[in-house]
């Protein structure tokens, strides 16, 4: 028997069930590109299948519907999320460290995944449209944990002397639009500022700045250095 023979019997095509897992992840990324592109309307089944190289029957094996899909992607996205953040979150680092790692694995996994921003703010119209049939799950399930784990985290640090006394409601998501309207605004920025915003300098130029803005406006002077912030 040749190798090529062994190896088409122990290596099945991506497009078949006999791969599950990486058709279904490879489905999920290339719905998550359409949908940014596209919305849930525009995004076209023949494109997603195309895109991640398996048959259409396939795609509605695992996602019954398109909308099901759609769910799915904005599962998948903020599932990679929270599990990044809570790892810093649940770890014993004092509140000044563990804001700014907090901030850098938000930065980071933001800036790993640039389509993510647009997919939210697709959502979010949708759902001021009253026509999201996923918000209240992305509340549940990823939005209200993070918030209350970092909510607890910037109290801790109110009390304890390290922090500014800032109202939670007001600078949580101030932060979270720091970090996600650079990469979703960055295709006007370009235009104003003359270059590419989303080249790896310019990249972690931002997140650098964003840590010493956070430092600036969360920390009490004179309470410590700023030794945890991370460039």
């Amino acid at each position: 028997m040749s190798n090529t023979s062994s190896h088409s019997r122990s290596a099945p095509r991506l497009g078949s069930r006999g791969h599950p897992e990486q058709s279904r992840a490879a489905i999920l990324q290339a719905a998550a590109k359409e949908f940014s592109e596209h919305g849930t309307a525009g995004a076209r089944t023949d494109a997603i299948a195309r895109e991640a190289k398996v048959n259409k029957a396939l795609l509605y094996y695992y996602f019954k519907d398109k909308e099901t899909l759609y769910g799915a992607v904005l599962d998948n996205a903020f599932e990679g999320l929270k599990a990044k953040v809570f790892q810093v979150l649940d770890s014993d680092l004092p509140p000044r460290e563990k804001i700014l790692a907090y901030v850098g694995a938000y930065f980071d996994f933001i800036a790993s995944n640039q389509i993510y921003p647009r997919l939210m703010q697709r959502e979010m119209m949708r759902a001021r449209e009253g026509h999201s049939l996923h918000i209240d799950r992305l509340v549940k399930s990823y939005f209200r944990p993070i918030y209350g784990k970092l909510s607890g985290l910037l109290k801790k640090g109110i009390d304890e002397g390290d922090f500014r006394n800032i109202d939670p409601v007001h600078f949580v998501p101030t932060l979270v639009a720091m970090i996600v309207f650079y990469f979703s605004s960055a295709p006007m920025m370009q235009r104003v500022v003359g270059f590419n915003p989303l080249s790896p300098r310019r990249v972690a130029e931002r997140r650098a700045a964003v840590l010493d803005f956070i430092s600036a406006a969360l920390f009490k002077p004179g309470t410590g250095a700023e030794s945890g912030v991370r460039q």
